[in-house]
């Protein structure tokens, strides 16, 4: 299973649940019947995980200047 399904905050649960319910079946998840539900599942977990790396890396920007303007704060007073 995907390593992001253990998560507290599950965003694509509707597509979990389809995946789950076409594993119930043995044959069609063996013979490639739940590739549709997979590949659904792949792509919004993606679409999740590029919208967590953007707010991720926008956050560390914003930290970064803050940072640098408490340094150039603290060299002033020298």
């Amino acid at each position: 299973m995907h390593p992001q399904l253990s998560d507290k905050r599950i965003v694509c649960r509707e597509f979990i649940q389809a995946l789950d319910a076409c594993h119930v079946n043995n044959w069609a998840r063996l013979t490639g019947g739940c590739n549709q539900e997979k590949d659904s599942l792949n792509k919004c977990l993606r679409k999740e995980r590029l919208e967590r790396s953007t707010r991720n890396r926008a956050q560390a920007k914003e930290n970064r200047l803050k940072t640098e303007q408490a340094w150039k704060e603290l060299h002033q007073d020298d």
